[in-house]
């Protein structure tokens, strides 16, 4: 039997496109005729930090939450009270506030949303191997082939999964269905929070009143350029000559092309490579001290350390970030003799590269890790500064997860 629709609540499943369910007269139906056909799945956590946050303090259930800094800060995430107000990622906190004077506003628990975002994905990760995280918050699944094992086609599959990760872990999630990875991500967008969306077939002519904005790899500027060329529109680049894209804008023009018809042949690759990870903060006050600015470096140096032991990476490409009082942004980067992922390495390369800048006032530090690769045991070939710091600080990173993240405390990061 086709399925075309199956009821979110009760999981009845239909081969007619039906308006309500026919076993519990739910109107929660997902209707599509590819519906049993389609594979490729973008998950989306609905505002996760700050969903995380009023899961455990209910009290805030119907008041708008900011997850981020301080005043001079960033908002990190916006709960979809906050949003009607026109909060929303990345926008400067003072101006957040100023939206929204009565929104509740906390700094983000990194450790909280980690745990979650492991709830979530090990859930995801018992259907299938080949899911393609984006952060801890997203991710790409492919689903081909699962039916069997699964007990019934994706669609069937993640209407399951989205009502477990609810009922487990008190948080929502949207999710799209379609034939590839771009559309998916597409579909996750059109229905939210708590939404399932398809797109099959008809993708292009969704697509096509759409803004070119919507499209990967086209930012801000590129955004510009193509509207000034006539392409304002998905459907513009729909209906433009392939062979005067490329011409254009050369292989990406080609893209552009694909994309614009709902075509995207990128599989959804589990051991994608990630280029870098970094990590930074916005003082309340402008800094200037060599002591002041490295007092903000070290736990950052910690935060990225610890994250990339926990995600088996290292790099040997540093980078740090200041940017000062006029907004300029200051990079300066240096290469290791050998890939690192302990906090006192970051925190060397990166005082020595802010040497040099000391001398006038900065409102942001940061440090990344450019470059990423995954880590090597070099334990038993020989032993290094870093590899007897690594051992260190990965027992300090059991007793935390153990004892809690001020279980242990280095002296470099304790303030009078």
């Amino acid at each position: 039997m086709s399925i075309r629709a199956i009821c979110r609540d009760c999981l009845h499943t239909a081969d007619l496109k039906v308006e309500r369910c026919p076993a519990c007269d739910s109107r929660r139906v997902v209707r599509h005729d590819e519906l049993d056909r389609l594979t490729i799945a973008h998950l989306d956590c609905d505002a996760f930090y700050a969903s995380v946050e009023k899961r455990d303090r209910p009290e805030l259930r119907d008041r708008p939450v900011i997850v981020g800094g301080g005043k001079r800060g960033v908002v990190s995430t916006g709960c979809y009270i906050a949003r009607q107000y026109g909060v929303h990622s990345a926008m400067p906190m003072f101006k957040a506030l100023k939206a929204c004077p009565e929104a509740v506003v906390i700094k983000p628990d990194f450790s909280k949303y980690v745990a979650a975002s492991e709830a979530i994905f090990g859930a995801v990760g018992q259907l299938t191997p080949l899911v393609q995280t984006l952060s801890l918050d997203e991710a790409w699944i492919d689903l081909a082939g699962t039916e069997r094992l699964n007990g019934g086609p994706p669609a069937f599959q993640l209407i399951r999964l989205q009502q477990q990760i609810e009922t487990d872990t008190g948080l929502t999630v949207s999710i799209g269905l379609a034939p590839n990875r771009f559309l998916a991500k597409v579909a996750s967008e059109l229905d939210k929070p708590r939404g399932f969306s398809v797109l099959g077939s008809e993708a292009a002519a969704v697509l096509a009143p759409r803004p070119v904005g919507i499209l990967p790899g086209v930012g801000p500027v590129f955004r510009k350029t193509l509207q000034s060329d006539g392409y304002a529109t998905v459907g513009d680049l729909a209906a433009a000559d392939v062979r005067d894209l490329v011409r254009r804008y050369g292989e990406t023009g080609l893209r552009l092309h694909d994309l614009a018809h709902g075509r995207d042949a990128r599989a959804v690759n589990p051991g994608h490579e990630r280029k870098g990870m970094s990590a930074e903060t916005t003082f309340n006050e402008d800094l200037t001290s060599a002591e002041d600015l490295e007092a903000e470096l070290w736990p950052l140096c910690e935060k990225l350390a610890s994250k990339a032991r926990r995600d088996g990476v290292a790099s040997r490409v540093l980078v740090l970030k200041l940017r000062r009082t006029d907004f300029k942004i200051v990079t300066r980067r240096t290469s290791l003799p050998e890939p690192v992922q302990t906090a006192r390495a970051l925190f060397a390369a990166g005082r020595a590269l802010m040497a040099p800048e000391l001398g006038r006032p900065y409102r942001l530090i940061g440090i990344g890790m450019g470059e990423v690769v995954d880590a090597v045991d070099s334990h038993a070939l020989f032993e290094t500064a870093e590899t007897r710091t690594l051992k260190t600080e990965t027992a300090i990173d059991r007793l935390r997860a153990k004892f809690g993240a001020k279980a242990v405390v280095a002296g470099r990061a304790l303030k009078d």
